[in-house]
């Protein structure tokens, strides 16, 4: 069963090493809002910041070209930089890309490899936090957005997702609806009613 869980409330008997948990005496508690599902019993944070870990995809703009390697905006504090000996192709000011988190350093700057060029289409930002709803249980969420808006979506862990092709606006309103709602019950559902509804509701 899910449920809305605060800073403080008891998770489980257990030990998880999730963020947004803490550990106390063998015993798990929620150290931010939440949704926690004690069937399966995973927690997903609903406040927060975006925390950098190795091998999170994220979504950037080049901000900056340097001799060598590119800074690359993400909406994160720290800087992010792409350097030229882990990317195959030569990246230009303003293109968007998607790549994977290489390492983190103690300062909190961020290291990207394997960047990819992602052409035209739009990028709408959502709170970090509210990324894996947006993606739904084993991508649920997602797959039903794309095949009603016949979208091609890219989800970054910062929170940055880019979407082109198909009914943007409506691919756009859905995952801004989910996040306005993340904490309810039954999202699943009412997403899938809003979509068939053309964004009406």
């Amino acid at each position: 069963m899910r449920k809305m869980v605060f800073p403080g409330d008891f998770l489980a008997d257990s030990k998880m090493s999730v963020r947004g948990v803490y550990v106390e005496d063998g015993k798990s508690y929620a150290s931010q809002v939440g949704l926690y599902d004690s069937d399966t019993g995973t927690f997903i944070p609903l406040e927060g910041p975006y925390e950098p870990q190795e091998g999170d995809l994220i979504i950037g703009v080049v901000s900056e070209v340097k001799p060598n390697g590119y800074r690359v905006q993400t909406g994160l504090p720290s800087e992010t930089f792409i350097s030229n000996k882990d990317i195959r192709e030569s990246l230009s000011m303003g293109d968007i890309v998607v790549a994977k988190v290489r390492d983190v350093d103690e300062v909190g700057e961020i290291t990207l490899i394997d960047a990819t060029v992602l052409k035209g289409g739009s990028i709408s930002q959502i709170s970090p936090v509210k990324v894996p709803r947006v993606i739904g249980k084993k991508g649920s969420m997602l797959a039903q957005i794309k095949a009603t808006t016949g979208s091609n979506i890219v989800i970054g862990k910062n929170g940055w997702i880019w979407i082109k092709g198909g009914d943007e606006y409506l691919a756009t309103k859905a995952i801004l609806k989910i996040e306005s709602e993340a904490h309810t019950s039954g999202l699943t559902d009412k997403i899938a009613d809003f979509l068939k509804k053309g964004g009406r509701e």
